[in-house]
């Protein structure tokens, strides 16, 4: 159970346990009216009295979601110490040429704007420019990343493409640390949904903070990524676990890591099974399932918050809760003794 702000590796940050992704303030899947946002903005801060940690990026909502944080914190009055901002940098904002934006067709609502990747030396300093300028005074970004570069590097179309793919990034964390040694942000991390490219990047980069998404979870704990997480804390990087619900499955919803899993294709069926096991046990210890899921992804040294996102406000103040709950020891050894999470998990139920 974790309930106290936690140091943000080396960076000389201090954050709670939970982060607020900001995916609705840019009208994820729906336009929600501006008093939802003000009010989403409004319970965060009042949840966080101390300090408040949203994590943004110029993809949400080609911008709108960086905008509207600027706007709800100046008309709340929020000082800049009272609020970290996390802006996750590779797409910038440009004009809408067509009726729909071209980026993420069908995911983003009643946008005015478009959004194009840049990815390189240059593209990722004017991202950061642009997010700085949608923010507005007095506010600007402490946490900056490249956004998604596994998935930049999916798309390669060849390898001498993913070659280059791959030094584009590398010239854009060039840029960060830039950034970074003139004192304009705090720290430069990584968000990646396929974890193994944020080790292979680790090579060549020294990550401040990591932000894993869909990778450990109660669902999913390798060992490989475990020894990579103590690796990571061993040499003073913090780790951000998103997506611990794995993307709502967990808890009961349709999407699992981002897509609808079919439960009729043999290859699925193990994905409902092992929610049927996981619920009914939860039920038999009285134990929320998402308050179980985010204990999980609390547990690992190294974790120091959770990021959680909702679009609405009264969500707020109860997924603050379910950072601070206590969850028996009996719970996690049921859960190995049905096989519903590893045997040898080292962290809980032993």
């Amino acid at each position: 159970m974790k309930s106290s702000y936690s140091p943000l590796g080396r960076t000389g940050l201090n954050v709670p346990p939970i982060i607020f992704g900001t995916s609705c303030l840019g009208n994820l899947y729906q336009a929600l009216p501006y008093k939802t946002k003000l009010d989403i903005v409004k319970e965060i801060i009042r949840n966080c009295p101390e300090l408040a940690v949203l994590d943004s990026a110029g993809k949400y909502g080609a911008g709108l979601a960086l905008e509207t944080i600027g706007r709800c914190l100046r008309e709340i009055g929020v000082s800049p110490e009272q609020a970290i901002i996390s802006n996750k940098l590779g797409w910038k904002r440009v004009p809408l040429k067509t009726r729909e934006p071209s980026f993420e067709p069908g995911a983003w609502a009643d946008l005015e704007y478009d959004a194009e990747q840049c990815i390189s030396y240059e593209g990722i300093l004017e991202c950061y420019d642009q997010g700085c300028e949608l923010l507005g005074d007095p506010y600007q970004p402490q946490l900056v990343s490249v956004h998604d570069p596994d998935e930049y590097l999916a798309a390669s179309a060849d390898e001498t493409d993913r070659q280059q793919r791959w030094q584009d990034i590398l010239d854009a964390y060039r840029a960060l640390f830039h950034l970074k040694s003139k004192g304009k942000v705090a720290a430069v991390g990584i968000g990646a949904k396929d974890w193994t490219v944020i080790r292979d990047l680790y090579k060549d980069v020294t990550f401040d903070w990591v932000m894993l998404a869909c990778s450990l979870t109660v669902y999913r704990h390798p060992a490989q990524l475990l020894e990579f997480v103590a690796r990571l804390h061993s040499n003073g990087a913090a780790i951000v676990n998103s997506a611990v619900f794995n993307a709502g499955f967990l808890l009961g919803g349709k999407y699992f890591d981002y897509r609808i899993p079919d439960p009729d294709d043999a290859e699925n069926k193990h994905l409902f099974e092992w929610r049927r096991q996981f619920l009914e046990t939860c039920k038999t210890f009285d134990v929320k399932p998402a308050a179980a899921c985010v204990q999980f992804g609390l547990s690992v040294p190294g974790v120091v918050a959770v990021a959680l996102n909702t679009g609405k406000p009264q969500r707020i103040s109860e997924n603050v809760e379910l950072t601070r709950k206590h969850i028996p020891e009996g719970f996690w050894q049921t859960l190995k003794k049905r096989r519903i999470m590893a045997a040898d998990y080292p962290y809980l139920g032993t």
